[in-house]
């Protein structure tokens, strides 16, 4: 969504977007990249098809927009859940 919002401000010939996403568990030490070192991390490999007759600058900042959506956000900061009762149903 948040793609297709930029394109359309910017008047870009984008005609649709295409997410797929795969879930996994890894081992933190098979990832090189990550900051937990210990245990298992859950990892979310992204693909994203754009279509139009978009350029090669255009699409590299589409996927710039990507990163700054809030689910990505949300997705790769610190999550900090409380849960509380909120009452019996009855």
């Amino acid at each position: 969504m948040t793609i297709a919002l930029y394109a359309r401000r910017k008047a870009w010939p984008l005609t649709g977007v295409t997410v797929r996403l795969r879930h996994s568990r890894v081992h933190a030490d098979d990832c090189a990249e990550c900051e937990t070192k210990q245990g298992m991390l859950d990892r979310i490999e992204r693909e994203i098809v754009v279509a139009g007759g978009l350029t090669e600058e255009q699409r590299s900042k589409l996927l710039e927009i990507s990163n700054k959506c809030p689910v990505h956000r949300t997705l790769t900061s610190e999550i900090n859940i409380r849960t509380t009762f909120a009452g019996e149903v009855r």
